[in-house]
């Protein structure tokens, strides 16, 4: 079975751990405040799902099923502060991934929707933790 489809010009936000019912609608209204279009997903059938497991998910796709990049709403975005969801390439580079800070993830998604950047942009200015914080201005 594919990963749900993101809306027209909307990025996936994924949810892979319910164990905070409170921080996935923390996340969720920083993605409102935002005017972010984000297509979010909390389906509890992705609980605990590896980016391994979604990778092979994605593979085993019909072409014209498959996305470009998903974002997790993993454990470890729900209780960091910063809300970091793994960003994980699906399409150039399978499995790439780094965390971007729920302020950055609305210029990556609008970015990444009109193909202005790529995955790649974003992946190759992640800091040496493996986040994103901006092109050199955060």
């Amino acid at each position: 079975m594919a990963l749900p489809q993101p809306d027209d010009l909307a990025t996936l936000v994924l949810r892979t751990d319910f164990s905070d019912e409170t921080a996935w609608n923390a996340l969720c209204a920083q993605l409102d405040s935002a005017d972010e279009t984000a297509t979010r997903v909390s389906d509890p059938r992705f609980d605990g799902a590896s980016v391994a497991a979604l990778l092979d998910e994605e593979n085993a796709a019909a072409e014209d099923e498959r996305i470009c990049e998903v974002f997790l709403a993993d454990a470890t975005t729900l209780t960091d502060p910063e809300l970091p969801l793994l960003a994980v390439d699906l399409h150039d580079e399978p499995g790439r991934a780094f965390r971007v800070p729920v302020r950055w993830y609305a210029d990556m998604a609008a970015n990444l929707s009109i193909a202005n950047l790529d995955f790649a942009d974003y992946a190759d200015a992640a800091d040496a933790s493996g986040t994103f914080r901006g092109f050199g201005d955060g």
